[in-house]
C-alpha cells in the first residue's frame, strides 16, 4: 500500500574516496533531479594499531583527506551540482561513518568498481545492511538507457523498493519494469507450501498480490510506462537477466525469509555482488537504525 508522502530530506549523501568519478556524477544527477544539496563524504583512518602513531605521518594522511576531499567538492560543482555541496571529512571505518551521518540524508550514494564481482567485505555490501537510508551502489555512469528494473516479493520491503524505483523513473523519465520471481518454496510460511503443488494457482496468488502491490503506485505515477513480469522461476537469475540493459536496479533490503536484522537478504546480496548495472537497496519505510 502506497504509504504518505514523507517529508524530503535535505540531501544525497556521497561517499568518495577519488577512485573514479562514476559515483560522484550519480550522486550529482540525484540532486539535480530531486532539487537537493550535496554532501560529500571522505573517510581517512590510521592503518596501524593504536600507540604506534607518527604525529607527522597521520597528519600528512589527514592533509591528503582533505585535499581528495576538495577535489571532490570541486568536481561536483564543476559537474553542475545544483545547490550547496558541503565537504565532510571523518577519521575512521566508512560504512559506520556514513551511517553516523546519513540521519538527515535522503539516500546514500557509494562507487563500486565495475567488475562483475563486488568484494564480500566492501563498503557496498556492508553499508546497505546496517543503514536505514536507501543506498546506491553505482558501477558505472553513462548515456541513460531509459529502463529502471525493481524486484519485488511478499516482504515489508517490496513496497518501498517499488515506491523508491517508481520515483526514480519518474524523475529520469524512464520506463519501469517490475519483476516478481516467486519461485521460494524454501522461505514461505508453511501454509503457503501446498501452493507450490499447483502452479496454476501458485500464479493466480502471486498475481493478485503483485496487483495490489502495483496498482496504487501506477495511480500515483500515471505518466510512468509499467511493465509488470511475473515469473514461477528463482529470484536471482531472473533479477540478474532483467536487469542486463537497465541504468538501476532496486531491490529491498530483505525478501520474506526474515534474516538477521545485521545482514542482507541473500537476492539482495547476490544483487550487489553480480548486477551488470547500479542497485540501490531500499529499507521498509521507517526503518530503524541498525549497529554497522
Amino acid at each position: 500500500m502506497v504509504a504518505p508522502q514523507r517529508a524530503q530530506r535535505s540531501h544525497v549523501l556521497l561517499g568518495y574516496d577519488g577512485t573514479g568519478d562514476a559515483a560522484l556524477r550519480w550522486a550529482v544527477e540525484e540532486t539535480r533531479l530531486r532539487g537537493l544539496d550535496l554532501t560529500i563524504c571522505h573517510c581517512w583512518h590510521w592503518p596501524y594499531p593504536e600507540g604506534h602513531e607518527d604525529p607527522r605521518v597521520k597528519a600528512a594522511l589527514q592533509r591528503a583527506g582533505e585535499n581528495l576531499l576538495r577535489q571532490g567538492v570541486r568536481q561536483a560543482g564543476d559537474l553542475g551540482a545544483p545547490g550547496k555541496v558541503h565537504g565532510l571529512l571523518r577519521r575512521g571505518p566508512v560504512s559506520d561513518t556514513l551511517v553516523r551521518e546519513s540521519g538527515d540524508a535522503e539516500l546514500i550514494v557509494v562507487g563500486s568498481h565495475e567488475r562483475r564481482q563486488v568484494p564480500a567485505g566492501s563498503t557496498a555490501v556492508r553499508l546497505p545492511a546496517c543503514t536505514h537510508r536507501p543506498v546506491v551502489v553505482v558501477r558505472r555512469y553513462g548515456r541513460p538507457r531509459g529502463l529502471v528494473v525493481v524486484g519485488v516479493d511478499g516482504s515489508e520491503s517490496a513496497d518501498a523498493a517499488l515506491g523508491f524505483a517508481i520515483e526514480e523513473a519518474a524523475l529520469r523519465e524512464s520506463d519501469l519494469r517490475v519483476v516478481y520471481a516467486a519461485w521460494e518454496p524454501g522461505v514461505v510460511p508453511d501454509w503457503e507450501l501446498p501452493l507450490f503443488t499447483d502452479r496454476k494457482k501458485l500464479y493466480r496468488a502471486r498475481a493478485a498480490e503483485l496487483d495490489e502491490l502495483v496498482r496504487p503506485w501506477t495511480e500515483r505515477y500515471p505518466k510512468v510506462p509499467v511493465e509488470v513480469s511475473l515469473l514461477l522461476e528463482r529470484p536471482r537469475e531472473v533479477l540478474l537477466d532483467a536487469a542486463d540493459g537497465a541504468d538501476l536496479l532496486v531491490v529491498g533490503d530483505r525478501g520474506v525469509a526474515g534474516v538477521d536484522p545485521l545482514l542482507l537478504g541473500a537476492t539482495s546480496s547476490a544483487m550487489l555482488h553480480h548486477a551488470p548495472c547500479t542497485v540501490a537497496v531500499v529499507p521498509p519505510r521507517d526503518a530503524a537504525p541498525r549497529a554497522a
